[in-house]
Formats: C-alpha cells, sequence, structure tokens
C-alpha cells in the first residue's frame, strides 16, 4: 500500500505538470493544479466508501461484519500513509509555490516604485540635476554589482562542498516536514495502533485512558464544518474570478478521473500477476479507489495557511466533488466487476 500511494502522487504529479506545461496558467496557479491532480481525498472519503460498499448484498468481498472491520483496518491504514504523504511532499509543493509566486510579486512592485519616485523628482524640479548618463551610469554599477554578487554566491554553491553538507542540506527540510503535527499525530497512531498494550490504554471501553481518544474525537469531528466554511467562504469570492479558466478544471477533473483510474487498474493488475499483492478482493479494492478518489481537502488548507490561490481552490473542489458523485460510482462498479 506505501508503494500504491506513492505511484498515486508520482504519475498523478507528472499528469499535473504537463497538463501545467500545455495550459500555462499564473504562477500562483501551477503548485494548486499540480497539488490536486497528485492528491486524492484518502480520509473520509475511503472511511465510507469502503464499509458502504461491504455492506452490500452484490460486493465480492465475502461476509459483511468480517468485510467492514477490514475494510475499515485498509482505510484506516491507506488515511494515515496519505497523511504522510500529503503533509510532506504536497506541503512543499504548495509552499514552494507560494513562495515563488510572492518573489515573482515583489520584483515588480519595487520597480515600479522607483519608477514612481523618479517621475516625482523629475515633476518637482528637485534642484539636482540628473542628467540621463549619470542614469545609465547608475544602473550598469548597480548591474554590475549585482552581476557580481550573483557569480560569487554561485561559486561558493558550487564549490567544494562536503558531502556530508550536502546531505544536511537534502535532509533538513524534508526532516521539518516529518516534525509537522499533522505528520507527529500519524507516527504516534502508527506506534498506538501497532502495540496492543498501548493500544489498549486508550482504545476501548475498558481503556483507562479513553479519555484522550473521545478527546481527539471531538476535537476532529470540529474541524469538519470548520474547512467547510473556510472553503464556502472562499467559494463566494472565487465564482467571481476568472483567473480560473474552465479548461484547467477540465484537465484537473480528467486527470483524477479517467487518467489515473485507467493507470491504476493497469498497476494492480500487474501487480497481483506478479504476485506482489495477495488474493483478497477487497485490498485490491482499496488499492483501485485510491486512484479515483477526488482531491484532498488539506490543500485548501494549505492554500489558507501560504495565502495564495484560496477562491481558485474553493471553486476546484465545488466542480471537482460535483463530477465526483459520479465518477466514484462507476469506478466503483467497474472495480467490482473486475474483482467479482
Amino acid at each position: 500500500m506505501p508503494v500504491n500511494l506513492g505511484l498515486t502522487f508520482l504519475l498523478g504529479g507528472m499528469l499535473g505538470w504537463i497538463a501545467v506545461k500545455l495550459l500555462k496558467p499564473k504562477s500562483e496557479l501551477e503548485g494548486l493544479i499540480i497539488a490536486t491532480c497528485l492528491t486524492g481525498n484518502l480520509g473520509g472519503l475511503m472511511l465510507i466508501i469502503v464499509p458502504a460498499i461491504c455492506r452490500e448484498d452484490s460486493s465480492p468481498f465475502g461476509d459483511h461484519k468480517i468485510c467492514s472491520s477490514v475494510g475499515l483496518s485498509y482505510a484506516s491504514f491507506s488515511m494515515a500513509l496519505g497523511n504522510i504523504y500529503i503533509w510532506t511532499y504536497t506541503y512543499q509543493l504548495v509552499r514552494s509555490s507560494a513562495l515563488k509566486c510572492k518573489a515573482i510579486v515583489q520584483v515588480p512592485n519595487k520597480d515600479l516604485a522607483a519608477n514612481v519616485k523618479t517621475h516625482l523628482l523629475l515633476e518637482g524640479q528637485v534642484q539636482q540635476h540628473v542628467t540621463p548618463s549619470t542614469i545609465s551610469t547608475q544602473e550598469d554599477t548597480d548591474n554590475q554589482a549585482v552581476i557580481v554578487s550573483e557569480a560569487s554566491t554561485s561559486k561558493i554553491e558550487k564549490g567544494n562542498v562536503p558531502f556530508w553538507g550536502n546531505v544536511t542540506v537534502v535532509l533538513l527540510p524534508l526532516l521539518e516536514q516529518l516534525l509537522t503535527p499533522p505528520t507527529l499525530s500519524v507516527i504516534v497512531g502508527f506506534f498506538f495502533g501497532a502495540v496492543p498494550w498501548l493500544k489498549n490504554l486508550i482504545i476501548g471501553d475498558n481503556a483507562p485512558l479513553r479519555v484522550i481518544q473521545d478527546s481527539i474525537k471531538l476535537l476532529g469531528d470540529g474541524t469538519v464544518p470548520c474547512l467547510t466554511l473556510l472553503l464556502g467562504g472562499n467559494l463566494t469570492k472565487g465564482l467571481r474570478k476568472a483567473s480560473l479558466k474552465p479548461i484547467m478544471i477540465v484537465a484537473v477533473i480528467c486527470v483524477r478521473y479517467v487518467f489515473l483510474p485507467l493507470i491504476g487498474i493497469g498497476i494492480v493488475n500487474v501487480a497481483g500477476n506478479l504476485g506482489f499483492l495477495p488474493s483478497d478482493p477487497l485490498y485490491r479494492y482499496v488499492l483501485l479507489i485510491q486512484f479515483a478518489v477526488p482531491p484532498a481537502m488539506n490543500i485548501g488548507i494549505m492554500t489558507q495557511l501560504f495565502d495564495v490561490a484560496q477562491e481558485e481552490c474553493s471553486v476546484l473542489f465545488l466542480w471537482t466533488y460535483l463530477v465526483a458523485s459520479l465518477s466514484l460510482t462507476i469506478w466503483s462498479a467497474i472495480f467490482m466487476w473486475i474483482l467479482s
């Protein structure tokens, strides 16, 4: 399952990158489009879809009670792994895109401020006589200084850096992402779920620390309406904006609901034929449905956190989740037909 989830992120990111190169959206939308293409909703939807399929009389997954309990464990494990991918890879993608966008916006503002200041000085007829030759000389001097500083910086970066220095540069950002609260909570949850005596301390009617589970569940249930209100508030502004073209929405829908499910069928079938998967049809169904879920709602939190493309994200979620109601039904029927 970790490999399968990694492939959904990898292949979705590649398809999203191709869509960005073909459509050429604004710089603030590039990270959003790629993130929605590669990041699926592996949380609430998986916990709803899998048990619901197990309750169907025509499902090929055997006894309803066993199927529901096993399917719930598969869905929970999928959600935990998905959160690790989301809050490391997707978080870094949205963050880098936001920083790049803000850097592009700030540079023209400085030039505009300088031009306005020069224009006001000339209109006010300040006593300082500034000739075109002195302006060009100063600009040449500034440009040379910038070029020299950039060259020296590149030489330092390309110099003889120790091997452990390069390793530190690569591992430190990854370590920072792994220490974020969502990722830490998933790691702690893995330990408590995998170790029986730790699980018995918190989970169960007779658990001595059952209050911890009840408190966490109460806080988790409260995040759902908060996220809905957040997306709804951004949606009222996003519907009036024209920066997100319809072709971009169609591209994301095609990637998530056409190309990725077809690729997922091929990957799961090849892995099963090579003997990498157990014969359990429910496990294969969970692997297949991971390719067909809509974009993750956590992307909306990230765009709000970094103040980039919040309204466009809400509009994109509106259309993708409208289509998901039909797409998930069709693909679930196809997956069950393949596995039966």
